[in-house]
């Protein structure tokens, strides 16, 4: 998705990365094996998840100021379903401008 969103003009550049949740480290290795996403290390001091108030799989839309604007679950919404898939980038582009 990544690559099609940079395809799409936008006011602001939307970036994809992931948060793996403090005290989930030892899966890092594998969550990044094969991919290219950039993959951040949530810690119990920053508590991102805590602040952000997301679970496990939920993709979070910041705005401009990295405040929370909405929280997409693809636990919900497979991307396999080309309507789920469409749905989020269209929610990201929206948010991008």
């Amino acid at each position: 998705m990544q690559a099609e969103l940079d395809t799409i003009a936008t006011a602001r550049p939307v970036r994809i990365f992931g948060v793996n949740a403090a005290g989930q480290e030892s899966g890092n290795a594998l969550a990044c094996d094969g991919r290219v996403l950039p993959w951040l290390q949530d810690t119990w001091q920053a508590n991102v998840w805590g602040s952000w108030r997301v679970s496990y799989r939920d993709v979070v839309i910041l705005d401009a100021e990295n405040k929370v604007l909405q929280t997409y679950s693809l636990t919900a919404h497979d991307l396999a379903d080309p309507a789920s898939y469409a749905a989020l980038e269209s929610i990201l582009v929206t948010a991008a401008r």
